[in-house]
């Protein structure tokens, strides 16, 4: 026999015999992962269903009962703080009528354009200049020739806030060197009151606070936390000063008017404060 033909056959490799277990056993692998994940899903399912389940019987066993009560006591406190008034404001205004409602516009342009001009000299802003211009129709009326027109009113009034008050006196007195025709009195009033306002409230709070203490004290408790809080301020507006534009001289060219006062304002804050009551 020619050398060889006599050999039997080699056994299979171990390569395929190891290929072969790791298909296997990488099966077997897979499917213990999807049975662990479905097993942890089902668990957290369980679990969320008996969390539904414990709060429906929790809210059934609440029906009909009332809600807790706190214990809590409702104060009410006031804070007051005086502060001098700082700001004057007046208006200086011209109105006229022309049957011409160009020469109308022209001719209280040029007396509001000289108050304005001797204002901006004062030193006052813009800001602190606000006119208010109309124009409209004026009619008299006869039983022979019924209602006609007797012209177009020109109005321009200027609103001045007057933050230096030593100036009062030198503002009013352009109406009596221009002619300006319509003069409102003055007013006084805080520029900035929210200074005011924040001594008013902790005033106010304070107030509250003792007020609530001694209730709580009386009733056998102690005071604990602030529930709630609202407080209110009055619109303390302008302290008013009017008088009549002849008695200040201003009408025909006369003197500068009298010295005024501008006086003071109490700024008042009023709180209403829920405090929480608790047994000792």
């Amino acid at each position: 026999m020619p050398l060889g033909l006599n050999r039997t056959p080699p056994p299979p490799s171990r390569v395929e015999d190891r290929g072969c277990d790791c298909t296997y056993w990488g099966g077997e692998f897979v499917k213990k992962i999807i049975l662990t994940f479905l097993g942890v899903l089902l668990v957290y399912v369980i679990f969320f269903i008996g969390t539904l389940i414990r709060n429906n019987l929790k809210k059934y066993d609440t029906i009909g009962m009332s809600p807790k009560m706190e214990r809590t006591i409702v104060v009410t406190g006031v804070g007051r703080a005086l502060g001098s008034n700082d700001i004057a404001m007046t208006t200086i205004g011209y109105s006229n009528v022309d049957k011409d409602v160009a020469k109308a516009q022209e001719a209280n342009k040029n007396v509001m354009d000289k108050v304005m001009a001797d204002l901006k000299k004062m030193g006052m802003e813009d800001k602190d200049l606000q006119s208010n211009y109309t124009i409209y129709p004026e009619y008299t009326y006869t039983e022979g020739k019924g209602q006609e027109l007797k012209g177009y009113r020109v109005t321009n009034q200027l609103t001045v806030k007057i933050r230096d008050l030593s100036k009062i006196s030198e503002v009013l007195g352009l109406a009596g060197k221009y002619g300006a025709n319509e003069v409102g009195g003055l007013s006084f009033t805080i520029d900035d009151p929210e200074n005011l306002k924040s001594v008013a409230r902790e005033k106010g709070l304070n107030d509250a606070k003792a007020k609530a203490e001694y209730l709580a004290k009386s009733l056998g408790m102690r005071l604990g936390s602030v529930v709630n809080f609202n407080e209110y301020a009055p619109d303390y507006g302008v302290s008013p000063y009017y008088k009549d534009g002849l008695n200040f001289g201003m009408a025909e060219g006369g003197g500068a008017p009298a010295a005024v006062a501008s006086g003071s304002r109490d700024v008042t804050v009023n709180v209403n404060v829920t405090y929480e009551i608790m047994p000792y």
